[in-house]
């Protein structure tokens, strides 16, 4: 791959002022070209980091110890007293689609209560305004009892839960993950990654869920969390990339079959079959964070 392919790019970026700290494209064959705007470091993923837990619930699929339709009050019987009406009918189903019919982005409590009482808590507390599964409303805290639910089956949390299954496969060996108050991993946000590191989500992803010729995930899985989605046009109906609908914690790009994780200032990793390769992104964009994938689009995957 000639790294003119990024010429355009690079130049858009200097025109646009745009805050990219790097980008890699990978070819499926393992062939790759990337270019830096300052060190390499671990960055913030924001709500890339969500995708990373959806595998984890993918995995706990697997080993038969959850289903998607499995209501998710049930995993927290100490909390069935306080919850709000309805919300012993939300499944995993619908907290992967971001589905859960409680519209709160955490968990509307203050700082206080959030550093003092349990998070899963707080969740189930929140009231149920929605028939779960019918609306989307975007939330960390929905990603954040996934998280918890597989540290309930496991004994573990979600970082130290994919430590074996994920990340030593490929080859990621000492990710920082934030908690919680409460000693559990955020889950929603706050992992941290190089470049390489998260490109390398990417690529397994492409191959549907084999790393260098391991098996991480069942490739039915893969397809599900790509192709069962959930129409997200009410979130930003005037951006295609963001209306063309959402999966088990991945989104459709307008791009024909491409899909993405996505996070905070500009931490993409994009999959796009078609032409074989996947393109990731880190940045710091606060102003213009929607332009970086139509740069990308127009200015790399236009030349493949």
């Amino acid at each position: 791959m000639n790294k003119s392919i990024l010429d355009q790019f690079r130049m858009t970026v200097a025109e646009q002022k745009l805050g990219i700290y790097g980008i890699k494209i990978e070819k499926r064959s393992g062939e790759s070209i990337s270019h830096h705007w300052r060190s390499d470091d671990p960055v913030a993923l924001y709500s890339a980091s969500k995708t990373f837990t959806s595998l984890a619930v993918g995995m706990c699929i697997e080993d038969v110890q959850l289903t998607l339709k499995d209501e998710i009050l049930d995993f927290f019987p100490e909390y069935k007293n306080c919850a709000a009406d309805g919300s012993e009918k939300i499944t995993v189903w619908d907290l992967l689609h971001m589905a859960s019919g409680k519209e709160a982005f955490w968990f509307d409590a203050d700082e206080h209560t959030m550093m003092t009482t349990d998070w899963a808590e707080l969740f189930f507390k929140v009231p149920v305004t929605r028939k779960p599964g019918t609306y989307f409303y975007y939330s960390n805290a929905c990603t954040y009892i996934l998280g918890r639910i597989v540290e309930k089956i496991s004994g573990k949390n979600v970082r130290d839960f994919l430590m074996s299954r994920l990340f030593v496969p490929l080859e990621i060996y000492n990710p920082q993950w934030h908690t919680c108050s409460q000693g559990h991993t955020l889950a929603a946000t706050g992992l941290f990654l190089k470049l390489d590191e998260f490109s390398r989500l990417g690529m397994m992803l492409l191959n549907g869920g084999v790393y260098k010729g391991k098996r991480v995930i069942s490739e039915a899985y893969v397809k599900a969390m790509i192709n069962d989605t959930i129409d997200s046009k009410r979130i930003d109906p005037s951006n295609p990339d963001n209306a063309s609908g959402y999966g088990y914690h991945v989104w459709k790009c307008a791009f024909e079959g491409a899909y993405r994780a996505d996070g905070k200032y500009g931490q993409l990793c994009i999959v796009i079959p078609s032409k074989e390769i996947v393109v990731t992104v880190t940045s710091h964009e606060e102003k213009a964070k929607n332009d970086i994938m139509r740069v990308v689009f127009n200015d790399i995957v236009a030349q493949l």
